[in-house]
């Protein structure tokens, strides 16, 4: 009788996108913060809440991210969507939010968080 061992590699997957590590963040910061130190999704990330939030502080903090980059982050943020840009309405903050992704893009694909 032959035992094979097998060694488990914990591979993490990257975000696709900076929209897709951004939603992630608040989503996974609002669990947190809602229940304690849950596991939010089976997939491993190759960073945590706190590197993309430092990330974030850090972009700010060089005058990168403007307060209304950061606002319009955070509002549609937490309506888990992008605004859009053919919407009159949505259209200052469509190129705001491009804007902001196409930074954090930068930053995070420098650090391997996205492809």
């Amino acid at each position: 009788m032959t035992q094979t061992n097998t060694i488990a590699i914990n591979v993490s997957e990257k975000f696709q996108n900076a929209e897709q590590m951004w939603f992630w963040f608040l989503y996974s910061k609002s669990v947190r913060n809602n229940f304690g130190h849950m596991r939010v999704s089976p997939t491993r990330r190759p960073c945590e809440l706190v590197d993309i939030e430092t990330m974030i502080t850090k972009l700010y903090l060089s005058g990168k991210l403007t307060d209304e980059q950061l606002a319009v982050m955070k509002k549609f943020g937490d309506r888990r969507r992008a605004p859009h840009q053919y919407i009159w309405a949505e259209n200052r903050a469509a190129a705001q939010w491009n804007s902001a992704m196409k930074t954090i893009y930068e930053s995070a694909h420098k650090l391997g968080w996205v492809e």
